[in-house]
This record gives C-alpha cells, sequence and structure tokens, in this order.
C-alpha cells in the first residue's frame, strides 16, 4: 500500500511539471527610454526598448526580433464576437544582452500604404517580440 501511494504521487507530479513547462512564454516590450532633444535639430531621438528575452532565449548582442501588435476587435453584426490580429509592426536589433532581458534599438517600422493602421506609430509598451526567422 506504502508503494501504491508514493508510485501515484510521483505519477501526479510528472503530470504537474510536464503541464507546466507547456505553456509558451510571452516576450514583450516592458519598459522604453529615450533621448530628451535640446533643440530642434534633432529630428528622431535615440530610443532603447528593453525586452524580457536573454542569454537564455538564445538572444546575443546583433540579434534581429521581430516586433508585433495585437489588435483587438470587436464585431458587433456577429454576436459581438471579438477580433484579435497579431500585425508585425517593425524590427529591433539588440545592442545589449543579460541572462534574461536585452536591450534594442529600433532597425525598421512598417508605416505606409502597404500596412494597417496602428494608434501608436512607433514601438511601444506591451509590444510582442519574436526570433526573427530568416
Amino acid at each position: 500500500m506504502k508503494w501504491r501511494i508514493s508510485l501515484h504521487t510521483l505519477i501526479i507530479l510528472f503530470f504537474i511539471f510536464t503541464a507546466t513547462m507547456s505553456f509558451a512564454r510571452d516576450y514583450i516590450i516592458f519598459s522604453i527610454s529615450q533621448d530628451l532633444p535640446m533643440d530642434d535639430s534633432e529630428v528622431k531621438p535615440k530610443k532603447n526598448f528593453y525586452i524580457n528575452m536573454g542569454i537564455q532565449q538564445g538572444i546575443k548582442e546583433g540579434s534581429l526580433l521581430d516586433v508585433y501588435r495585437v489588435i483587438s476587435r470587436l464585431d458587433p453584426y456577429e454576436n459581438k464576437k471579438r477580433y484579435n490580429y497579431k500585425v508585425k509592426i517593425g524590427e529591433v536589433k539588440i545592442l545589449h544582452v543579460e541572462e534574461q532581458s536585452s536591450i534594442a534599438s529600433t532597425i525598421t517600422l512598417n508605416t505606409g500604404e502597404a500596412h494597417p493602421l496602428f494608434e501608436i506609430k512607433n514601438l511601444m509598451i506591451g509590444d510582442h517580440v519574436d526570433v526573427k526567422l530568416k
């Protein structure tokens, strides 16, 4: 009887640990810092984007990451169904990397007629990041 209880306990623990490993983690921009322009001659101030992705996730200096924004819209005509769109809004390049976080700067922003309209026309806190696939 004692053997049977410990076997059941081991099986339950095994399923608990394997279930938690299967959940995917969202990697996002969690903070932004930027230069403050002192006069009008500085057209575009430099921005640093802080990302919760680092060496443990395979990131190194010079890595390129795609940045996505989730746009959620409600369809009032079909039982108020909500649609979520994961739209690529740009790319960043890693400048500095730590174990579980990194600092990046903007490489490209997807703006113009060929891309969807965004309310905020820049990267922002909460945008999702993924490793750029070639």
